[in-house]
């Protein structure tokens, strides 16, 4: 066999980063477990003896979410996006859930960008945070952090307040 030699050639252009840009974000997520207009679905679970079947979450289980995002806390409130993504029940409780969520907005200025989320959430706490850790749009390489502080919880609904610093 012979040996393939080749060139690579290319034009060294410095790199001017863009100013960074700092974007606050306020907004409601609104989840509904179970019935017809659920926003959380259980997709796995672990095959535990003495497992309480009738909670989505449970220990060793992934929930999927496809929930709205509303600018207010009332429930007539306007619909400016969704969250899509997975919540992860690791170990033996379900204090602490590793969630991932992609915030996609779908009005005003924001229309088509979105913010992803990636961190350790432990639910039990009233306020906690949240890492950004990327986005698309107007997000373009995102990083931040969310201030989660839950609203409303009841054993079929939760509503979340959501205060993001996102820089881009």
């Amino acid at each position: 066999m012979a040996p393939v030699y080749g060139q690579y050639y290319s034009e060294t252009v410095l790199y001017v980063p863009e100013p960074k840009k700092v974007t606050n974000l306020h907004f409601f997520f609104r989840g509904t477990v179970g019935g017809p207009n659920a926003t959380a679905i259980t997709v796995a679970r672990a095959n535990v003896t003495g497992n309480d079947n009738s909670s989505p979450f449970l220990p060793n289980s992934i929930v999927v979410h496809d929930a709205p995002l509303t600018a207010g806390l009332e429930p007539t409130s306007e619909i400016i996006g969704n969250a899509q993504g997975l919540e992860v029940f690791p170990g033996h409780d379900t204090t602490s859930v590793v969630v991932y969520l992609d915030f996609g907005f779908t009005k005003g200025d924001l229309n088509g960008s979105s913010i992803s989320v990636f961190s350790r959430n432990p639910v039990t706490e009233t306020e906690r945070e949240l890492a950004v850790v990327g986005g698309r749009g107007k997000f373009r390489l995102a990083k931040g952090f969310a201030l989660l502080k839950t609203r409303f919880l009841s054993n079929t609904n939760v509503i979340v307040e959501y205060n993001v610093t996102v820089i881009h």
